[in-house]
């Protein structure tokens, strides 16, 4: 897929990735047997869906009407970063793995927007939204850490 050129598109694209995030934790949250994982996984999903409203209301300030074009959710194997295992396959340690790896991929994602908008304001919605991704990565990388600390 190319990448999108005015703000709008750009913005269209977030929001995108914000509702993929969104069916990707609660696929997660279902998949888990630690019920704390799983309500964290889903606040998780939860605060993707604030993104995606963050997202909307920048597309309002331009002029523009939200859309409600919402994708259905895909398959848990369409998920995947790499050449990585299906969640369905994975353990634990490996489904914070991916999720470590998704919200360094979503940071990337809204550090690398930020930088093509002209708007300081919208440059700085969007390097927040990056900064709650690395929070998001954080969270992740304790829960793993405690994990490798217990074996």
């Amino acid at each position: 897929m190319s990448e999108p050129d005015c703000y709008e598109d750009i913005l269209e694209h977030a929001i995108a990735k914000e509702v993929e995030a969104f069916h990707f934790y609660m696929a997660l949250a279902d998949r888990v047997e630690d019920r704390q994982m799983s309500i964290v996984f889903e606040d998780l999903a939860k605060e993707e869906l604030g993104h995606k409203a963050k997202l909307e209301l920048e597309i309002m300030k331009t002029g523009r009407t939200v859309t409600a074009k919402q994708r259905p959710p895909r398959p848990e194997g369409s998920y995947i970063i790499s050449n990585d295992p299906s969640p369905l396959d994975m353990d634990y340690k490996d489904i914070l793995m991916l999720a470590m790896a998704k919200e360094e991929a979503a940071f990337r994602t809204y550090v690398n927007l930020a930088a093509r908008v002209s708007d300081e304001e919208s440059r700085e919605v969007l390097l927040a939204l990056a900064e709650e991704e690395v929070k998001h990565k954080l969270r992740f990388q304790a829960e793993y850490d405690t994990l490798l600390k217990k074996r």
